[in-house]
């Protein structure tokens, strides 16, 4: 198969790049596998890297005269590529994939991921649904609901939960987690609680919850916490609300690493207190690495962890709940069946094989 993938993002991407990079991986070789995105986002290097995999520098742009140029380029690309299926993961590469395949030969089948949780209604969907997608996946349970509620009904739709590597996010042996902690977080007082999230550090994350539930416990407990928060380093507001928490050296911003499996390796458990969340590849990373994972119940967290079992599930935005929790975690050490129980919950649903499969399913079923 012939697959194009597209993603607007010029920066950082986030989850798109991500899901992107793992799909790509994933088919290439079997399939022929293209990415067209811009030259100077996150998701062009790490494609880059990837041997057999083509990458075409291009950008998506709402304004219509720079549209036209892109348009051109990217119908050009569709001809040459003669390509089986594009599979697209936003609103502006959806939209110029829709209108670059019109009149061709033989246009390649669109397929659009939802990531996000916002609503889905207004003209541009109701185009796209009608003119411009040929089937629709959802990352979780909770976003395909979304989409059996919109314009989008009518099309084959399925959910797909993230995949990540689960032999790059696994278990540390002890030796490697202190040589590690002590480059991460230096010198700390025995017995402390180490918590850790590769989300991001956006204030819809909800790591500030935890700094709030955090800064109600008494001295004595709160020097037993350390937290660390990977990516982008807060600024402004949200950094000087950060800093009039004075939470000390109880937190710490490894920055927006390229081994996010090193942060989550030196922790105990893992967060992502999200308000809203379509799915979470930071809480599918944490379990793979073996960590109960705390959740919010927001969005597909719940379909990521079970309560009780491989983790928590507490109301987000919950501060009374997070320091309820953080009292029992610091009196009761986390069982190692908990550990145990995340490594195999990621290793069954959110492996690569598993997700690879069933979206290449959802391919074939799409162009059948």
């Amino acid at each position: 198969m012939r697959i194009l993938y597209t993603n607007f993002h010029a920066r950082n991407g986030g989850g798109h790049a991500a899901y992107i990079v793992n799909l790509a991986r994933s088919l290439q070789g079997a399939h022929q596998v293209t990415v067209a995105t811009p030259g100077t986002s996150r998701l062009f290097e790490q494609v880059g890297r990837i041997p057999g995999v083509r990458c075409v520098d291009a950008s998506f742009s709402t304004r219509p005269v720079p549209m036209l140029a892109e348009l051109a380029r990217l119908r050009r690309l569709l001809r040459e590529g003669d390509f089986d299926l594009i599979h697209v993961n936003g609103s502006a590469d959806h939209r110029q994939a829709m209108l670059a395949r019109i009149g061709l030969r033989r246009p390649p089948r669109i397929v659009w991921t939802k990531h996000n949780t916002m609503p889905v209604r207004g003209f541009g969907h109701w185009l796209r649904a009608r003119l411009g997608t040929d089937g629709a996946i959802g990352v979780s349970e909770f976003v395909t609901g979304m989409l059996r509620q919109s314009g989008y009904r009518r099309l084959p739709l399925r959910a797909i939960h993230h995949g990540v590597d689960t032999e790059r996010f696994r278990p540390w042996l002890p030796a490697d987690v202190r040589r590690a902690r002590r480059e991460l977080l230096g010198d700390m007082p025995e017995g402390c609680l180490v918590l850790a999230s590769v989300g991001g550090t956006d204030r819809e994350k909800g790591w500030l919850v935890l700094l709030e539930a955090l800064n109600r416990l008494p001295e004595a407990l709160r020097r037993r916490v350390r937290i660390l928060v990977a990516g982008d380093p807060p600024r402004g507001a949200l950094r000087r609300d950060f800093e009039a928490l004075d939470p000390g050296a109880a937190v710490v911003f490894p920055g927006l690493v390229d081994d996010p499996e090193r942060v989550l390796a030196v922790a105990d458990i893992g967060f992502v207190l999200s308000f809203h969340e379509a799915c979470s590849f930071a809480a599918c990373e944490s379990l793979s690495v073996g960590l109960p994972t705390l959740v919010s119940d927001v969005g597909g967290l719940p379909e990521v962890v079970r309560d009780g079992i491989d983790g928590w599930i507490v109301p987000a935005g919950d501060v009374d709940a997070v320091e309820a929790w953080l009292r029992a975690r610091l009196a009761n050490p986390v069982p190692p069946a908990m550990s145990a129980a995340a490594r195999a919950r990621a290793q069954e649903r959110f492996s690569m094989p598993v997700f690879a499969e069933r979206t290449l399913a959802f391919y074939q079923q799409i162009c059948a």
